[in-house]
């Protein structure tokens, strides 16, 4: 079935020049798996589509169960050279919340 990310997760994000930085992190640690499974750097990309206008990484925190995303070229330059509404980039983790993931009904049960 699918679900949005956000009903196993939450998350935060912020810049750093333009490069976006999202974390997800599950509420439970029994779905850090699927977040590994689901929520890949080329998902992301393809999530937001052109405001992502280089690579994504991905780097795993499994003991924190949760995932960080590095997206360059996200902020249209950033900080004071963005004229994007968002140029901080803080809402993208509530972007990145709303995108579907597929699970197994079975995985959100105990």
């Amino acid at each position: 079935m699918r679900i949005p990310l956000s009903n196993i997760a939450h998350g935060r994000s912020g810049d750093k020049g333009d490069t976006s930085n999202i974390g997800i992190i599950a509420y439970d640690e029994r779905h850090f798996p699927i977040l590994v499974r689901e929520v890949t750097p080329d998902r992301v990309k393809e999530h937001f589509g052109s405001l992502i206008e280089g690579h994504v990484e991905r780097f795993e925190l499994p003991n924190l169960g949760a995932l960080n995303f590095l997206c360059f070229g996200a902020l249209g330059g950033g900080g004071t050279l963005s004229l994007r509404i968002d140029a901080q980039g803080k809402t993208m983790a509530a972007g990145l919340l709303g995108m579907e993931i597929e699970v197994d009904e079975r995985e959100l049960t105990d």
